[in-house]
């Protein structure tokens, strides 16, 4: 896809309707006259809200929004709950792909928007719900394979938004994290929730790195699934800062991508300390990942299998979203727990 490739904002008939209406609406309480004396500046008013149009760049498509999206169908559950922590519940119309249990604090208004699949929801399944953007978490959401691609919602009017994570640039860090939320906050014309909302995960953070701030760094491994082979977090992704603001340091920080397998002779000789399991729906229960660890005679010598300590970090609180900052603090917990008593 070009960089300069910039989605349509194509409205249907209905849509346009509503608009119009709103729009006579507001000329009418204005005080208009037949004459439309007076009028030309409430128009404009109406009809470009405080902060519009914005235009934003994201993995190489150019977007305009010339007014806040209304509609809104989320891919992946870090996108949702992060719309949702800015307050913005009632322009959503549909999610899709739950993989964790959702923060308790957002879990009712999660479960009120409808879910459209399992999985990555169909193309067609997604304008069946009639967005006017679409918000990816993965790659995934957009897998030209399967249909779903940016240029394929654009045709069909429709914009779309990628977590940045995947734009697949650089190594990816908390700021990416506090940009996305601003970012978001941007497009919705609720710049004030965003800053509010990247203050409060700071302070989260702040909190957890100088309860450990002096303590010497647990060299910790990242069991994401595998058996022949262990799949792990790697330098580019966020999971590696988020050990190191815990007071840890990821023992295959080295490895060139965000994930990658790795041998389990390479796990033994860099022996970890501490093991952070992902938790996710579809890759086996954290009971049944921790049973395979120690079970294996390889691993034996392993401190952090022979001491048996186990993090346990839902994938969600991984990734570039609301959740990274509750990951530092448990992170933090497991790896010093001397710190927090």
């Amino acid at each position: 896809m070009s960089p300069s490739f910039t989605p349509a904002r194509t409205r249907g008939f209905l849509r346009a309707t509503a608009t119009a209406l709103a729009l006579s609406s507001v000329l009418l309480a204005a005080g208009c006259d037949a004459s439309g004396v007076g009028g030309g500046d409430a128009k404009a008013t109406a009809a470009v809200p405080a902060g519009f149009p914005v235009t934003v760049d994201n993995c190489g498509v150019r977007t305009t929004y010339e007014e806040p999206p209304s509609r809104v169908v989320t891919i992946h559950q870090h996108p949702a709950e992060l719309m949702l922590a800015l307050g913005l519940k009632d322009r959503m119309v549909g999610t899709a792909f739950p993989d964790s249990a959702v923060l308790p604090e957002l879990k009712q208004d999660f479960e009120s928007i409808p879910e459209l699949a399992e999985r990555e929801p169909s193309f067609e399944k997604v304008l069946d719900a009639e967005p006017d953007l679409v918000y990816g978490g993965y790659g995934s959401a957009f897998a030209e394979n399967e249909g779903r691609s940016r240029k394929a919602f654009a045709d069909a009017g429709i914009d779309t938004h990628l977590n940045r994570e995947y734009c697949g640039k650089k190594r990816v860090t908390m700021k990416d994290t506090y940009d996305e939320i601003r970012t978001i906050g941007k497009i919705f014309g609720v710049p004030d929730r965003a800053d509010e909302l990247v203050a409060g995960l700071r302070a989260r953070v702040d909190k957890a790195t100088t309860a450990v701030e002096g303590e010497p760094r647990v060299p910790v491994f990242v069991y994401d699934s595998g058996d022949k082979s262990a799949f792990t977090a790697g330098g580019k992704g966020l999971g590696t800062e988020l050990i190191r603001l815990a007071g840890g340091e990821n023992v295959f920080a080295d490895l060139d991508d965000v994930f990658g397998d790795v041998s389990w002779e390479q796990v033994v000789e860099r022996k970890p300390e501490v093991i952070a399991v992902y938790d996710y729906a579809g890759a086996g229960s954290v009971e049944e990942k921790k049973r395979f660890l120690l079970s294996q005679p390889a691993l034996a010598d392993v401190p952090a299998i022979r001491n048996k300590r186990f993090v346990v970090l839902p994938l969600t609180a991984t990734l570039v979203g609301i959740r990274s900052a509750y990951a530092v603090e448990d992170l933090a917990r497991g790896l010093h727990p001397e710190s927090f008593r």
